[in-house]
């Protein structure tokens, strides 16, 4: 199936990884439908945006009309915990209710970004992590999970030599990303619907990002 053929319900589009994935897709004539909560809504919405709270699931479902792949890049980190994010609410319950909306909705795609080290998870970052994944894995829809190391880019600033001494030990699970080829690789993923029921991380996410397209 052609990327022109696939329609992407982006949710967590005003996030960091969001804030490169959708304009790039644009780009690459790739159709999207960002999703924004209605509380940030008022810093304005990019073109065709879905405004819901992703707890209406009759909206949602309203919103993904016609969506072929559901993109889920919502997760939290402690210092926002202030704001009433919680892994709980941020990483699991939004992956869970994107799911509710994509069965009826027609959905045949989720792609979702993880973090490398969820596999085995320790502590309650990465818990919440192999959660989400577990509801993923177990929806009934055809999925693909991206375990990336270190995000670098736009407010991610990178470690000083790190990518240099990952690539050296060979630790490729640990090797930090770009934003932009993350991005350009899960758009790859979601207008090709594959790989399918594939967890990507080290060698098999570098492999993607390599062949993905850029304009």
């Amino acid at each position: 199936m052609s990327a022109s053929t696939r329609r992407l319900f982006v949710a967590g589009s005003t996030g960091a990884t969001g804030k490169v994935l959708v304009p790039l897709a644009g780009q690459l004539g790739i159709a999207v439908v960002p999703h924004v909560r209605p509380a940030s809504a008022a810093a304005g919405v990019q073109p065709g945006a879905a405004v819901v709270e992703l707890a209406d699931t009759p909206k949602v479902i309203e919103a993904m009309a016609g969506c072929t792949t559901v993109v889920q890049l919502i997760g939290t980190m402690r210092n926002r915990f202030a704001r009433g994010d919680t892994y709980e609410t941020s990483d699991i319950g939004t992956t869970a209710q994107l799911i509710a909306a994509a069965r009826p909705a027609g959905v045949d795609h989720l792609v979702l970004l993880s973090s490398v080290g969820a596999g085995r998870p320790i502590g309650a970052y990465l818990k919440a992590k192999a959660k989400a994944e577990a509801l993923v894995r177990e929806s009934g829809i055809p999925w693909t999970i991206f375990r990336p190391s270190a995000l670098e880019g736009g407010e991610r600033k990178a470690i000083p030599g790190a990518r240099g001494l990952t690539r050296l030990l060979g630790l490729k699970s640990f090797e930090p990303i770009a934003l932009e080829e993350l991005a350009a690789a899960m758009l790859q993923c979601a207008a090709d619907r594959a790989p399918l029921e594939a967890v990507l991380e080290g060698a098999s996410l570098w492999e993607l990002v390599a062949r993905a397209r850029r304009p």
